[in-house]
């Protein structure tokens, strides 16, 4: 049997955050340091996490609940939503398991225990993930050549 576990990373990891910070250089080319940086600022009391899943005890996904995404240095109206669901990784070798859906349902739960109504993401990959999870759709924008779709999931 497959044993899944799912963990908040602290400003203390310093293992897994590099973990996960040369998974986000990999993935989309976010500098180590940026990754570092926010993920050690990140603060439950404004209702932002990082979590890191488990197979067996191998780290295989992570993504989390932010308050700023790069999308609103881009879209400044977009700030007014706040709570975004994002960088959701799952390791390559891993993808097409349903892993990537189970770590968005665990954030989602989280954010619900938290108290929050609704949670917000954009994605221009995974528009078919979401919509699975019953994500709604705000609205659609081009930027830098890529179709994105900004996502708002109830609680």
């Amino acid at each position: 049997m497959t044993d899944i576990k799912y963990q908040i990373i602290t400003p203390d990891d310093n293992e897994n955050i590099s973990l996960i910070a040369d998974w986000y250089l990999t993935e989309w080319n976010i500098p180590i340091q940026t990754t570092i940086e926010k993920t050690k600022n990140l603060s439950a009391d404004n209702y932002e996490f990082q979590v890191l899943m488990t197979v067996d005890n191998k780290p295989i996904a992570t993504g989390g609940l932010y308050n700023h995404v790069g999308l609103l240095d881009k879209e400044p109206r977009l700030k007014m939503y706040k709570n975004w669901l994002a960088l959701v990784y799952t390791k390559p070798d891993n993808r097409g398991k349903g892993l990537g859906a189970l770590i968005c349902s665990h954030i989602q739960d989280l954010s619900k225990d938290l108290g929050l109504k609704e949670i917000y993401l954009f994605t221009h990959t995974a528009e078919n993930l979401y919509k699975r999870l019953d994500w709604q759709q705000l609205e659609r924008l081009a930027l830098g050549g890529k179709d994105i779709i900004v996502m708002k999931k109830e609680l």
